[in-house]
């Protein structure tokens, strides 16, 4: 075994006191390191290589909107899923950015090692960046294992992060019409 993702899940195996030679473990490490490197993939991307093309003029001055997207991601601080919903809002200026775009910019920087609120402002700053809207708006809504698992918070109270810009910071109608579609109120 010459992979260090898998060595590495070896050694936490023996460490926690099992025995990675046994049936239901054998292949574990070999699994361990291929699910890690899929979960974490987002370090090979860039917003740009993602985006692409998916770039283009518009005249539209009214909100976009996408909903309540799933995410999975994991948490840096003890490496255990963090997951739940997010929207992100933006007001075009001249420009918008291809649907199918906004969810691999969540994509992309789930999939590396978080914190809610700095995933949460990633998305957000990203869309400004990508499309410099009038105002762009991010809100998510975490479930995190790190907390349920180790009883330390309620297992039905999620985190709620926003991340809001331009028009959604000095307008809050705006906003406030944004979280309702994004809660589902």
């Amino acid at each position: 075994m010459t992979d260090p993702l898998e060595q590495a899940a070896s050694l936490l195996l023996a460490s926690i006191g099992e025995d990675a030679t046994r049936e239901g473990l054998q292949r574990t490490p070999a699994r361990f390191a291929k699910a890690l490197r899929e979960i974490t993939s987002g370090y090979s991307a860039t917003v740009a290589s993602v985006v692409g093309q998916g770039i283009f003029s518009s005249d539209t001055t009214e909100p976009v909107i996408v909903a309540r997207m799933k995410f999975y991601s994991l948490c840096e601080h003890h490496l255990l899923p963090f997951y739940g919903q997010v929207s992100v809002a933006y007001v075009p200026h001249g420009r918008i950015i291809g649907l199918s775009k906004i969810p691999k910019i969540v994509g992309l920087f789930a999939k590396r090692l978080q914190v809610q609120e700095q995933l949460t402002a990633q998305i957000g700053k990203a869309i400004d960046d990508s499309v410099a809207p009038l105002g762009a708006a991010c809100l998510m809504s975490g479930n995190h294992l790190c907390s349920v698992m180790r009883n330390i918070g309620d297992h039905d109270a999620p985190m709620i992060t926003t991340y809001r810009s331009g028009s959604y910071k000095t307008n809050d109608a705006l906003f406030e019409t944004f979280r309702r579609i994004a809660m589902h109120d």
